[in-house]
């Protein structure tokens, strides 16, 4: 299952970068992202994981949320309503003309506050599997007399 993880995570890229001009864009592209990482936790484990993988979720959700927000904001900076994307084609050498839009700058912030939040969600869920019970806490005689077999 390890070895799913940079094909799924190529196919993330894949739905992310194609969403501006198919179906596909941030969220799936998250959610695809977000499928790896948790095929990674039920493969290894969490502590194996977390060993090897550095996410840090709330950073990924506060950067997505400020990317897609200014994405949305620069449209008013040039005079037209908030969220209106720019698009044009870029040609480049001995592949084409490639489209190019600023909704994807948007995407990619949405992916980001997509994986940040399952990732958050999925590393709450791991940690309650590798808690340990808390230990009896030990009865004070002279708090509750009579409840460690005292005579009184």
């Amino acid at each position: 299952m390890e070895w799913l993880f940079p094909v799924i995570v190529t196919c993330a890229l894949y739905l992310l970068a194609r969403g501006h001009d198919l179906p596909g864009g941030g969220f799936a592209g998250g959610v695809t992202a977000s499928i790896a990482i948790l095929i990674l936790y039920m493969a290894s484990g969490t502590r194996s994981v977390e060993a090897r993988l550095n996410v840090r979720p709330v950073r990924w959700i506060s950067a997505g949320l400020l990317l897609a927000t200014l994405t949305g904001a620069a449209a008013t900076v040039f005079g037209y309503p908030f969220l209106t994307t720019y698009f044009q084609y870029l040609d480049l050498p001995h592949i084409g003309k490639v489209p190019l839009a600023s909704a994807l700058l948007f995407d990619i912030g949405v992916f980001a506050v997509v994986v940040g939040t399952t990732v958050l969600i999925l590393i709450a869920l791991a940690h309650q599997s590798i808690r340990t019970p808390r230990a009896p806490r030990p009865v004070d005689s002279a708090i509750n007399p009579g409840s460690a077999g005292e005579i009184v």
